[in-house]
């Protein structure tokens, strides 16, 4: 073997497994590998896991946050004022610099895929030459799938739908879209219609920025469910946001969840943006403005988390750790039994992966070894921690590491240092 990780915990519960890397693949999963390996690592019985996968994000804004100027009502109707003034004012040196800067933070993080829209209203497309530069440059290192996303409107934005084509022929992977930004209801129906045939003619993946309002009469989920149905694009597309479903009725969202299920569509929450923008015109009390994800599990949905956003014209806060996403959505949604917890940890890896359509991906024989080695015991552990990354692993290499958490204590009695851990490292070492 190229490598072998000794005593690792896997997510699923499994303890002292050792891994066995060849030819940058997963080669065996098991106790007490027999093969040795050019290269040996003892996980210590830390966390082994596949990487972590951001299902939604918008690299072509991020780091941009106080350009031209800050959001100073966090809104995002501001938000994307505010963008629409940066756009004259962008270069693609500014964007690829940015969005570079970015990916290091992913690596770092674990973070190895990303989903991310790309504005196309811009005539220019020089966001779009941008990031297919940078996805060029990270190939090696870090999956980066792009979104041909209308940030105005496909029908609304004046030359929004040839840039799309554009955008696609340009080697842009999904086609996106924003039905509720559109000028009317039936519009945005129309919208989701005319780009779910584009998509499918094409065949291409779907990914829409659909309902994200408080509006409970912003339905176009059940719009986009009907046209994947009746275009067959089953397993194809994902619905991002979907907040107005907070706001819904139950009777209707109980014939809405059986269709999105019917469908194959996956939902993507974005749990810390939707909290943060959505319920912006509720005095007390406020809605949460995340969408349904319990219920959509329940319902048989694939749910993934994505960061949506960090530093840009609508959040300045963000640091590119899926952890942190999952340990909001695991509280916004009060996922707090030990099942749903491991499902959170399940919306920042396996199920964007699956959304994604990232080929070999996981923990088993034959995946490829890309993997994070983290600073706790369990998925739900470190989730709590927003663990360190020990080590992050691309194809079998080391492609970033850094320390456990610990700090050193000078105090009576005590001991010398703690790891915040629910069993201490001093117990692991004895």
């Amino acid at each position: 073997m190229d490598l072998v990780i000794r005593n690792a915990t896997l997510p699923d519960g499994r303890t002292g497994i050792d891994i066995g890397i060849d030819a940058g693949r997963i080669a065996a999963l098991e106790e007490r590998l027999a093969a040795h390996g050019a290269q040996e690592i003892d996980a210590e019985g830390d966390l082994v896991s596949p990487p972590f996968v951001d299902a939604h994000f918008h690299m072509d804004a991020v780091l941009s946050y106080g350009l031209p100027r800050v959001n100073r009502s966090g809104t995002l109707l501001e938000g994307i004022a505010l963008w629409g003034e940066l756009k004259p004012q962008l270069t693609q040196d500014a964007l690829v610099e940015r969005a570079m800067r970015y990916c290091d933070w992913a690596v770092a993080r674990g973070l190895l895929a990303i989903r991310t829209h790309v504005d196309i209203c811009d005539d220019r497309l020089l966001a779009v030459e941008a990031l297919l530069e940078v996805r060029r440059r990270v190939a090696p290192y870090l999956d980066l799938q792009l979104v041909a996303f209308p940030q105005d409107g496909i029908l609304r934005s004046p030359g929004a739908f040839d840039n799309l084509r554009r955008a696609i022929a340009m080697g842009v992977d999904v086609v996106g879209g924003i039905p509720h930004f559109e000028r009317t209801m039936a519009q945005g129906a129309e919208s989701v219609r005319l780009l779910c045939e584009f998509a499918a003619g094409q065949g291409l993946r779907v990914d829409m920025h659909c309902d994200e309002s408080d509006d409970p009469l912003s339905r176009h989920i059940e719009t986009l469910a009907y046209e994947t149905q009746r275009l067959g694009l089953q397993g194809r597309v994902a619905g991002s946001h979907l907040t107005s479903m907070h706001s819904m009725d139950n009777y209707y969202v109980s014939k809405l969840l059986p269709l999105i299920a019917e469908s194959g569509v996956a939902a993507i929450a974005n749990p810390l943006i939707n909290i943060t923008l959505q319920g912006r015109h509720d005095t007390y009390p406020k809605r949460r403005g995340m969408t349904r994800v319990p219920e959509l599990l329940a319902a048989g949905v694939d749910v993934a988390f994505g960061h949506d956003c960090v530093l840009d014209p609508w959040y300045g806060m963000g640091s590119g750790d899926m952890l942190e996403v999952a340990h909001m959505g695991l509280h916004v949604a009060q996922m707090t039994g030990l099942d749903a917890m491991r499902q959170c940890y399940q919306a920042v890896t396996e199920t964007p992966a699956r959304i994604l359509g990232l080929e070999g991906y996981g923990l088993r024989p034959g995946c490829h070894a890309d993997l994070v080695v983290l600073d706790a015991g369990s998925a739900v552990e470190a989730i709590r921690l927003r663990a360190a990354r020990r080590l992050v692993l691309r194809r079998g290499r080391v492609v970033a590491e850094g320390p456990r958490a610990r700090a050193r204590l000078i105090l009576p009695e005590r001991p010398a240092a703690v790891d915040f851990r629910l069993e201490s490292r001093s117990a692991h070492d004895r």
